[in-house]
């Protein structure tokens, strides 16, 4: 039994850009499970753009990171000592206690998860709450339509990288990425289901979305906000709908950020711009899971991930997310499969 365990905590709230200082790794002891509970060896955690905002201290969906304790997150890990028998000690499982080494917690706060079907860290990113995310977004949110040209940000995301072969299964007759750089933008359309790719890095944003949708698009899946909406803002045509999952050209940002300098176009166009957090839909899940368990074993759903190796290299990797390091889900591997 394991009686250390290395755990990474939040020592001081970022100004602007997060830095290696602004968190610590510390070691602590193992406590064994009680009743009820499991010991759970973490092999894989996310990290996710979402939780830079968990890092300011203000009232969120979701409540802040504490100062000097450990952070939390998706993870996916093996059952190393069960107090639980409905959850016996080789169950592989997923659950929120991320950004740690081990994880104790309660039998009804692990998932198992089929490792047959899928690996299991895929239920971090395709199988999991970013592939739900995509979902949703893209069928209750701003739902795809049979023949709609639909328009992704952030595509070589996590969520971006999934959401063309969602859009293309209920309808959509183009589907558009933009990704910076143009790796990215090659891997968008020969790997990733899109039709069409803009290199947002390339300054001509606005132009190359005309370019690729000259009669305009229907749909919006917006990661990034700023420019990207503004643009999309441009090309939607009448009655046109915008999910609104993710910002994150603006989560860095020390001042308030305005606002796109043409949203009057919403009035015209009869515009739905939509938010959207992913967990209050998890009514989709089930029916998510056998979708995307099917698209998989067919391997017309990609799952991109970018690891990196160690709890040590842990921070660098959520700076370097936030930037832009990423194509496809981020992930910390802790543990050899």
């Amino acid at each position: 039994m394991p009686t250390k365990g290395r755990e990474v905590r939040l020592v001081k709230r970022p100004a602007g850009e997060p830095t290696p200082a602004d968190f610590s790794l510390v070691e602590t002891e193992v406590p064994d499970p009680g009743p009820g509970q499991v010991l759970v060896r973490n092999d894989w955690f996310s990290v996710d753009p979402y939780m830079r905002g968990r890092m300011n201290d203000v009232k969120s969906y979701v409540p802040p990171f504490a100062l000097d304790a450990p952070m939390d997150g998706a993870a996916v890990g093996t059952v190393v000592a069960s107090n639980a028998p409905e959850v016996p000690e080789g169950t592989v499982v997923r659950h929120g206690l991320g950004w740690r080494e081990y994880a104790v917690l309660e039998a009804s706060q692990a998932d198992a998860v089929d490792t047959s079907v899928a690996p299991a860290q895929a239920y971090l990113g395709a199988l999991g709450m970013t592939g739900l995310t995509a979902y949703a977004g893209l069928t209750e949110i701003a739902p795809v339509r049979e023949g709609d040209v639909v328009f992704v940000s952030g595509a070589a995301g996590a969520v971006g990288s999934v959401a063309a072969r969602i859009a293309k299964h209920h309808g959509a007759s183009r589907v558009i990425g933009s990704a910076g750089g143009p790796e990215k933008a090659r891997r968008l359309t020969e790997e990733f289901g899109y039709d069409a790719a803009v290199d947002y890095k390339a300054g001509r944003l606005e132009e190359d979305l005309k370019e690729a949708a000259p009669k305009g698009i229907d749909v919006y899946f917006d990661n990034v906000g700023g420019d990207h909406l503004r643009a999309a803002l441009s090309q939607l045509r009448v009655g046109g709908r915008v999910a609104m999952c993710g910002a994150i050209s603006q989560y860095n940002a020390t001042e308030p950020v305005p606002g796109p300098d043409n949203l009057v176009l919403a009035i015209g166009k009869r515009l739905t711009l939509r938010g959207f957090i992913v967990t209050d839909h998890m009514n989709l899940g089930r029916e998510y899971a056998g979708l995307a368990a099917r698209w998989l074993s067919e391997g017309t759903l990609p799952h991109e991930e970018t690891v990196v190796e160690g709890i040590d290299n842990a921070v660098d990797a959520f700076i370097g997310m936030l930037k832009g390091a990423n194509t496809g889900k981020m992930l910390i591997r802790l543990a050899s499969d």
